[in-house]
């Protein structure tokens, strides 16, 4: 009945938000007798080790992945063809605006919040010519709509923004929004489960699933591990990879039970979790993460008196 997967970016080790999430994907899918997949989205950010680290995490904490492993620096071609199908149909132009020239323009009045302000869409070929040779262009999809809905499994019906977003970057590398689509629909990805910081890319990303004849997945979008600032966990937080409080004596099974009792789930297994899991029950709101919290009520007695 297709799949669902877990998709990192290779910048670094996964932190307890990240690692909370995949343990919420594979969740989903086993508990509708999806496969699960592992993609690592290396078309940016990559760090030299960072996919084995987030492999050697995952295995930790006792997911198991169905198939072979996905890299999207592997799948280029089919990036370029499903562009070249686009342009054949018109629904592509060369963008030359840099960050600081789009963000000018959304800020201007009675500009779409977020949205591209089609800068670029209506150039003539002389004007392309001369912007050309001032700066290498991006490739945006000529937009159709102004915005777009999906259904969310937690949010309920979302409508977004559309706009002609990026499919490919002025560097030459496919845009996050294409590859993504592209991935889910041709390795029969039918359930995306992820942060709901990324809700906001659904309606982009399904609206181009529809101009490319794929279905629309089941989306997902699950509440975010957040500092006490109520922030998106990083480094500075301190102890929020799985490595960090390893290091403390702390065994990959103990820190799964965090997660899971995060969840409102049994912590004594994954599977146990799995046949408690009903998502009607799950937490909508952020988990708040006090590292410092964690590894002391993790750690072994003999290590807490030191």
């Amino acid at each position: 009945m297709g799949a669902g997967r877990f998709a990192p970016s290779p910048s670094g080790p996964l932190h307890l938000g990240n690692l909370r999430t995949a343990i919420l994907a594979w969740l989903f899918a086993r508990s509708t007798q999806r496969d699960f997949l592992l993609r690592i989205e290396d078309l940016d950010r990559v760090r030299s080790g960072a996919e084995a680290t987030q492999i050697f995490e995952l295995e930790s904490l006792g997911l198991q992945f169905d198939g072979s492993l996905l890299r999207q620096s592997e799948r280029l071609p089919l990036y370029f063809e499903a562009v070249k199908q686009l342009e054949e149909r018109g629904l592509v132009f060369p963008c030359f605006c840099s960050r600081k020239d789009i963000a000018e323009a959304a800020s201007a009045p009675h500009a779409a919040p977020g949205a591209y302000p089609g800068t670029c869409r209506n150039l003539s070929s002389a004007e392309r010519e001369v912007k050309a040779k001032e700066r290498p262009a991006a490739l945006r999809l000529r937009s159709e709509v102004t915005e777009f809905s999906v259904h969310d499994q937690l949010a309920g019906d979302y409508t977004g923004v559309v706009d002609d977003f990026v499919l490919v970057r002025n560097d030459g590398a496919p845009a996050y929004n294409l590859a993504v689509v592209l991935d889910d629909a041709l390795c029969g990805i039918d359930q995306v489960v992820r942060g709901d910081d990324l809700l906001s890319s659904a309606p982009r990303q399904a609206y181009l699933a529809t101009l490319l004849s794929y279905e629309v997945p089941d989306y997902v979008h699950v509440p975010l591990a957040l500092n006490t600032k109520g922030q998106r966990l990083a480094k500075r937080d301190g102890a929020v990879t799985l490595e960090e409080i390893t290091e403390h004596g702390v065994h990959p099974a103990d820190v799964v039970a965090i997660l899971l009792e995060s969840l409102g789930l049994p912590s004594t297994s994954l599977q146990a979790a799995l046949e408690a899991f009903d998502p009607v029950n799950l937490p909508r709101e952020p988990w708040i993460v006090e590292p410092e919290k964690i590894v002391q009520q993790l750690m072994p007695p003999a290590s807490r008196n030191r």
